[in-house]
């Protein structure tokens, strides 16, 4: 299976390349050329990120058609209500040189650099999912989400919206499983996915899997992308390498054992 299929019917590729921390320019549109040219067919970026721009440019270069790419980016953490969302959607578009979006994110629950659990931000985080239904109604953005939220924001946003969001992107990898946002999801259909499935570099230090993915003949990343992927939830593997892009992608020729896939990180 290439792909996951989403609340609303619409098909998403089951292996996005993420852009996150890959700096605007050269750097950014080598990287996403690269991933396109051996496969992945879903990227990753958001406006916060200040790399849109050399993403478009990459996927206009790529040489494939708009359609056949699956283009996800987020409303920034700090930007919220309606006519907020609004103007700052078209931002993207035009970065991107799009007339669409295939995904569309709400990046967090509450700006970065405020404390708490962001529950006051709630009311406006709502205001601002009526501007994303509007654009979903509009076929501006093919599929709706958010990122970074728990169970108690998406109790409160559930009871005052229409749709549900068909996707909540959450950090996730084997050594950081959490398990009640994963089962409030998958009871309410709502699609997990898995950005950072590498921990950011950090899970290569981690015995455990090293000794698992020498079993398969596989790289660690190889390993926890295809844990992920095997799980249910879409990764999102990043890398500027192209040799390690490559790499990443191929995860699809392997298997995983019931047995294995518990002593990698225990989901249920």
């Amino acid at each position: 299976m290439t792909h996951f299929v989403l609340s609303n019917g619409i098909q998403i590729p089951a292996i996005g390349f993420g852009t996150w921390q890959i700096p605007d320019g050269e750097q950014a549109y080598r990287s996403v050329l690269t991933a396109l040219d051996v496969g992945y067919r879903h990227i990753d970026t958001a406006l916060s990120y200040g790399n849109e721009r050399s993403v478009g440019r990459a996927i206009r270069d790529s040489g494939l058609r708009r359609e056949d790419i699956f283009i996800t980016t987020k409303l920034p953490a700090e930007i919220k209500g309606y006519q907020e969302t609004l103007d700052t959607f078209n931002r993207s578009l035009d970065n991107l040189g799009v007339d669409y979006i295939d995904l569309y994110l709400i990046h967090a629950p509450k700006p970065w650099n405020v404390e708490g659990d962001g529950m006051e931000y709630m009311p406006q985080n709502i205001e601002t999912w009526k501007a994303f239904e509007e654009l979903y109604k509009k076929g501006k953005i093919r599929a709706i989400g958010v990122s970074n939220f728990r169970p108690p924001h998406l109790d409160v946003l559930l009871k005052e919206v229409e749709i549900v969001p068909m996707v909540n992107q959450i950090l996730l990898h084997p050594n950081h499983i959490p398990k009640d946002n994963i089962k409030y999801c998958r009871d309410r259909n709502i699609l997990i996915e898995a950005y950072s499935p590498l921990a950011t570099g950090k899970i290569f230090d981690t015995p455990r899997l090293t000794t698992i993915a020498e079993k398969y003949n596989k790289t660690v990343a190889q390993l926890c992308i295809r844990w992920s992927y095997q799980n249910g939830f879409l990764p999102l593997p990043k890398s500027v390498t192209p040799a390690r892009i490559k790499e990443n992608f191929n995860i699809f020729d392997f298997t995983i054992t019931d047995e294995d896939m518990q002593q990698i990180g225990q989901v249920e």
